[in-house]
């Protein structure tokens, strides 16, 4: 029986490096230590985890460096297996640093589990506001030397990875040869009641070109809503299916296959049982896949912190500015003729109650929400003067990031190009690789 301390972050025999094989890729375990906060470089340090990805046939080859940043916040890199999806058009020209940003998958994971390490609600708080872009930036500039020997590298930010991108060149352009940014340039001004302002009716757009798709979905979206209404529906996780939380999953909407997707759950969602019809199993089950925070609970912690940026607090904004918008309402469209509405990309004070992932964290999230001392995440002088390659996909009418927003923040960075497209939806670095990559290289390059 192995014998380890359980306050211990690491896992016990966990190897500092390891190299394998799968088919076309060799990959290798990367760990690295870094400050909890960069401003303290000889304070507390935290472990951060990367999987480092090159072609078999150039496994000995001196290859440039591409670092990626996921989408989320609170999301690690993507797990792939082989050659998959976009890897395999970048591992034509780099070796691939797939970096689980701090708080998530493998780097100081920041969950309900461990985040009762740090102290109470108020101690956790604190140790959370070191997990926005700024610190992954800083991060980046830690472990870049020790992976490139100190050539700067290339970064490909997927949505909130573009965020953490922009960031990277307003505060460190030096350790960039180039940016590509997918579905991610942010408001470089924009608060939290902005960004949502802009949302609602974007994701009312999709709702609608959702059900001129589907019109049978209307009436089964009404159905499960009044159902929900009337009942009080606990998942077998535990997850509490309130109408609000039946509308979040709308947040599938975004994505190239999400539409489809939501149909096939609704049209699944009853069965009839010797006491009348009620939610099936399998819908249930499905259903607390797609909601439950489990996996990724920093997501719901900091989502609205990535736009503070000054002394105003993000205050639950979305929660707030959806009031602003009454044809979300599902019980006045259930009194009513009016079809429900889905939400989606947005985070609630709700989902602190209704998923036992993030019951314990309410108040840190509380703390998190009223914070008022939020700092700038992006230099609109700097980028004025950027001499770094960039080029950004920008989807026309994106739900999860405003275009108007990317497209005036494009504006701002020098020499930035734009790949406008409606070919692709939020998550077009997935659904159109290896295209999108390679057109984005090709525009930083010149090529095209």
């Amino acid at each position: 029986m192995l014998n380890w301390d359980a306050s211990d972050p690491s896992v016990p025999g966990d190897p500092l490096s390891i190299s394998y094989r799968q088919p076309g890729v060799v990959l290798t375990d990367r760990h690295f230590t870094v400050p909890l906060d960069h401003g303290d470089p000889d304070g507390e340090t935290i472990e951060l985890y990367a999987r480092e990805a090159v072609a078999s046939d150039k496994a000995g080859q001196d290859l440039p460096w591409l670092v990626y940043l996921q989408g989320g916040p609170g999301f690690g890199a993507n797990r792939f297996a082989g050659r998959q999806a976009w890897l395999d058009r970048a591992l034509e020209d780099y070796r691939v640093l797939l970096l689980d940003q701090r708080g998530t998958g493998r780097s100081a994971p920041a969950t309900r589990q461990t985040l009762p390490l740090r102290g109470g609600s108020a101690e956790q708080a604190g140790y959370l506001t070191r997990f926005r872009a700024d610190s992954i930036v800083r991060d980046c500039e830690a472990i870049r030397t020790e992976v490139t020997g100190g050539a700067p590298w290339t970064v490909l930010g997927q949505s909130f990875g573009g965020f953490c991108a922009v960031s990277y060149l307003s505060t460190a352009p030096e350790g960039l040869s180039a940016a590509v940014i997918t579905g991610g340039l942010p408001s470089l001004h924009a608060h939290a009641d902005d960004v949502y302002r802009a949302a609602y009716p974007r994701i009312e757009r999709k709702v609608a070109a959702h059900y001129a798709r589907y019109p049978q979905d209307v009436e089964r979206a009404r159905r499960i809503a009044d159902h929900l209404l009337t009942h009080d529906v606990v998942l077998p996780g535990g997850y509490r299916l309130t109408v609000e939380a039946f509308q979040s999953l709308g947040l599938m909407l975004g994505t190239s296959d999400g539409s489809h997707r939501l149909h096939y759950l609704l049209e699944d969602a009853f069965v009839r049982t010797p006491g009348g019809f009620d939610l099936s199993d399998a819908f249930q089950e499905e259903v607390q896949g797609l909601l439950s925070y489990a996996g990724h609970p920093l997501y719901a912690l900091v989502h609205e912190a990535i736009y503070g940026q000054d002394a105003r607090p993000t205050a639950w904004a979305a929660e707030r500015v959806r009031t602003e918008f009454p044809q979300f309402d599902a019980a006045k469209a259930i009194a009513g003729d009016a079809p429900v509405l889905f939400t989606g990309e947005t985070v609630h004070p709700w989902m602190f109650d209704t998923d036992p992932a993030l019951r314990p964290l309410r108040e840190t999230a509380e703390l998190l929400a009223a914070r008022t001392d939020w700092q700038p995440l992006y230099d609109p002088a700097r980028l004025a003067v950027n001499e770094v390659p960039v080029a950004a996909a920008v989807y026309h009418d994106d739900m999860y990031v405003d275009t108007a927003h990317s497209l005036q923040t494009a504006r701002a960075v020098r020499g930035l190009r734009t790949w406008v497209t409606d070919e692709f939806e939020h998550d077009g670095l997935r659904a159109g690789a290896p295209r999108v990559l390679d057109r984005l290289l090709a525009l930083t390059r010149d090529e095209v």
